[in-house]
């Protein structure tokens, strides 16, 4: 049974609790959904890369779609066939379809997939709007000019 734990990364990141909490979920045995194998990597302060095995596919048989903060990638082998008066003896290299799915935080974008010795290996960005990042506010040290109201009392 593995088991990540998430709980240091909750301190050093905000807006990525609820992706770690469904990465965490998705190690779960809750229907035993274990191929293909990935890794998570964080790859620079606000990058992510996820590296999955996908031996045998070749990269116009896998798909990957992001929609709504849910990266979905898919994996279905077409019929090959080695030829004329050939069968399969022992097949111990995994031909089934695949459908993973990810739950991404808000603000996180897909950059780029690529394929590589076997690896699919997908690039993640964190990009917060202008308008959500922090900004400095300045301490002026004059006292602020404040006018006093007078008023006339009626005899």
């Amino acid at each position: 049974m593995r088991h990540v734990d998430f709980s240091p990364l909750y301190r050093s990141t905000v807006g990525f609790d609820r992706l770690f909490t469904m990465l965490d979920s998705l190690g779960q045995p809750e229907g035993g959904q274990s191929y293909p194998p990935y890794n998570i990597e964080r790859t620079g302060e606000d990058s992510y890369r996820i590296s999955m095995a996908v031996a045998g596919f070749s990269d116009d048989e896998i798909s990957i779609e992001a929609h709504r903060n849910v990266l979905t990638i898919k994996g279905e082998r077409k019929d090959e066939t080695n030829g004329e008066g050939s069968e399969v003896l022992y097949r111990g290299i995994a031909a089934r379809a695949f459908e993973r799915r990810f739950q991404l935080a808000d603000h996180v974008d897909v950059v780029g997939a690529a394929l590589k010795n076997g690896l699919l290996h997908i690039d993640l960005k964190r990009n917060i709007p202008e308008e959500l990042k922090p900004r400095k506010i300045a301490i002026s040290a004059a006292p602020a000019k404040t006018k006093q109201i007078e008023a006339k009392a009626a005899n």
